[in-house]
């Protein structure tokens, strides 16, 4: 029999887990700081240096924030179909590093209309943009890579991935937010810089940790000459073309908008069709109990990512903050998450093993729910103290509690239910589906932000109502919604098929003994680990 090349890597874990989720772990904690932190000062940075009405901001923010969560559904095609997840994450990485980078140009001052400068801030979003498309979703999935589909430790790994993720936005955030309203937008933004290159160089780094995840599934066909360039080559050159081209995009942000929903639409189609015409019964099932989570997460997105706009300008405006920076305040979450993320993760477990656990979509449904009694409290405490006076701060921290804890309930969750349901053969293209449903609603955040511009209210007092008469409306309609999705949660978890799920065609050392037949956090009721007895 032969032996794996990895098979000395493989003996060696890290908290029980291999040592390549730690990699991972850096690489996306680095790249969170730069995104997080330019993402604290973007819309700011819109009204205050270029001069944007709140609504043109906030639409110009929706814009970019969907792009930036569509195109890894481009950049997980091409890693599924060509260069593998590690070469898609490392180019990515290559382009995010020179957007950053570029946010530090920050023109003469004198507003979106004169200043020539536009063009580069331009060219540095659209550099994050389709850097993002070849890192995002590829990152996530060598995650799930390092283990099988039924593996005890995959819930595990993807809350300590999510930890990395939030460590990475709290302290690029604090650095970046605090430097950039302090001493000047270009030291902030110029930090967001170093802290990607950092991921790039962790990233090359740990390849040999990785044990042979995400190659390329065929690397004769990247050798073989194109138009007189290796095919490698020749992609990455379409990924620099494809920058050129979002330059040009995202100045037309209606026309994201259109191209959005038409996108949208086949590619629903696609996996769909993919779904029907080729997956035996279970596995379409599973795919459409992934697609009803999809579409659940829209609205949880539309509504979360708030937190970067109108909440930030909000904030701003209308918080006693104590002289704080605003942007500042955009690393409660993450802190929130760092402190809680373990919580979650163990009471999940506990709760498994007696059988109590709620199921995926049972937990979607608490998300929502959460999430618009934020918005509620916030509503509640500003009226409280009345519209003319400065919200207490206080009431910032119990939104980003009840959007945090909502978060936990989804967004772990959600990725580990994607790379589980989906076959191997399309693990990135589902991966990819669910930050297309980010993209919706990121651009969805960004129309309701609009709605809640200063310019819809004469003088200040009227202004903040605008904002609080649109926050209670949401709050309302998500808790209903997350009710919704509770009672429709069993008919979902029945099309998951948990009881059938089985492995890749890849081990570990030691993965048969640490297995089970259902991992957490899909544990059906009533099932038992080996070993235990019931009562």
């Amino acid at each position: 029999m032969a032996t794996s090349p990895y098979a000395a890597e493989e003996g060696r874990t890290i908290l029980g887990h291999p040592r390549g989720l730690f990699v991972l772990f850096f690489a996306e904690m680095w790249e969170r700081f730069s995104y997080y932190g330019m993402r604290a000062l973007l819309i700011l940075y819109l009204t205050k240096h270029w001069l944007y009405s709140d609504g043109d901001a906030s639409i110009i923010y929706g814009a970019y924030t969907a792009l930036v969560y569509i195109t890894p559904v481009i950049g997980g095609y091409l890693a599924d179909r060509y260069l593998g997840q590690r070469k898609a994450v490392l180019f990515g990485a290559v382009l995010l590093t020179l957007g950053h980078f570029f946010m530090a140009f920050e023109g003469n001052g004198s507003g979106h209309q004169n200043d020539p400068a536009l063009n580069i801030f331009w060219l540095a979003l659209a550099f994050i943009i389709v850097g993002s498309g070849f890192l995002k979703a590829n990152i996530s999935v060598i995650v799930g890579q390092l283990y099988p589909r039924t593996d005890v430790r995959r819930d595990g790994a993807y809350t300590i991935f999510y930890m990395g993720i939030n460590l990475g936005a709290f302290i690029g955030t604090l650095v970046a937010g605090y430097l950039g309203e302090t001493y000047g937008w270009g030291y902030g933004f110029g930090a967001a810089g170093f802290g990607m290159l950092l991921g790039l160089l962790v990233f090359m780094w740990g390849k040999p940790l990785l044990m042979g995840r995400g190659e390329p599934r065929d690397p004769a066909r990247l050798r073989q000459p194109v138009m007189g360039l290796k095919f490698e080559w020749l992609l990455y050159l379409v990924g620099v073309l494809a920058v050129f081209v979002v330059w040009a995009l995202i100045q037309y942000q209606e026309l994201v908008g259109s191209l959005l929903g038409i996108a949208g639409g086949l590619l629903v189609a696609y996996v769909l069709y993919t779904a029907v015409a080729k997956l035996d019964r279970e596995d379409r099932d599973r795919i459409f109990a992934a697609m009803l989570l999809i579409v659940g997460s829209i609205l949880f997105w539309a509504l979360f990512e708030q937190a970067g706009s109108s909440i930030n300008l909000f904030t701003d405006r209308y918080v006693d903050r104590g002289g704080v920076p605003a942007s500042v305040f955009q690393s409660i979450n993450p802190a929130y998450i760092i402190i809680f993320a373990p919580v979650f993760a163990w009471l999940w477990t506990a709760l498994g093993r007696r059988g109590l656990e709620p199921s995926a979509p049972a937990k979607f449904g608490f998300a929502l729910m959460q999430l618009g009694a934020g918005f509620l409290v916030l509503v509640a405490g500003a009226n409280a103290v009345g519209v003319e006076v400065p919200t207490p701060v206080l009431f910032i921290f119990l939104l980003y509690l009840l959007h945090t804890t909502g978060e936990l309930c989804l967004s772990p969750v959600g990725l580990s239910a994607m790379n589980r349901l989906a076959p191997a053969h399309m693990a990135s293209l589902i991966m990819g589906t669910w930050f297309f449903a980010s993209a919706t609603g990121n651009f969805a955040a960004g129309l309701i932000s609009a709605a809640t511009g200063s310019e819809h209210g004469t003088g200040e007092g009227a202004a903040k109502e605008v904002v609080l008469g649109v926050y209670s409306q949401i709050g309302w309609i998500s808790v209903a919604v997350g009710v919704g999705v509770l009672v429709i949660s069993p008919l979902v978890k029945r099309l998951m098929h948990l009881d059938t799920l089985k492995d890749a065609d890849h081990a570990m050392a030691g993965e048969t003994q640490l297995a089970e037949p259902i991992a957490p956090g899909t544990r059906t009721q009533g099932e038992l680990k080996p070993g235990e007895a019931r009562s």
